[in-house]
């Protein structure tokens, strides 16, 4: 691990090198931890829970699972668009609680290395790029690397309940 001074407060980084789904939403490519990842399936319509924020599309039984699914692109705020044939689910472990995430299409696993990885640029006060592990430079091109489990944390308590909740009836 590395330490890392942040706005005068010491903060502990760790090691970002490794191995990254990377994926697309809309025209840019985004990568988190192969580790967080379970598995990736075709796009399922999920059962809708009403009274669940927007980005909750709801759950699906997967192989006997229930698993919560949220919309990525609504969760950043982004134009949601149709789904396509390449829409998937990646399903991912984070906090403890097992979760599908909607992307618009999966790309590859890549070996990131850490000289290829550059903090994420700061935007002000304003903007929170907290979940945002760095910027990888690959060839010609750059993935936003994502800290998943910032991204959801706090969808996971909500998601722990739905789960919890289905379960019961």
């Amino acid at each position: 691990m590395d330490l890392k001074k942040n706005n005068s407060e010491t903060v502990i980084q760790k090691n970002r090198e490794g191995d990254y789904l990377t994926f697309f939403l809309g025209h840019e490519e985004y990568a988190i931890e192969i580790l967080k990842v379970v598995e990736i399936v075709g796009f399922i319509e999920p059962t809708c829970i009403p009274r669940t924020p927007a980005y909750i599309l709801g759950i699906i039984n997967l192989r006997g699972k229930i698993l919560p699914v949220l919309d990525l692109r609504l969760k950043f705020n982004m134009e949601q668009v149709d789904r396509t044939e390449e829409t998937v689910i990646i399903d991912v472990q984070v906090g403890g609680v097992e979760m599908g995430v909607v992307v618009d299409r999966v790309s590859e696993v890549l070996n990131i290395k850490k000289d290829a990885i550059e903090d994420a640029p700061n935007f002000g006060a304003e903007a929170d790029v907290d979940f945002i592990l760095g910027i990888a430079k690959v060839s010609d091109s750059v993935k936003i690397m994502l800290d998943i489990e910032r991204v959801l944390s706090s969808s996971i308590s909500q998601v722990s309940q739905l789960v919890e909740k289905v379960k019961a009836a």
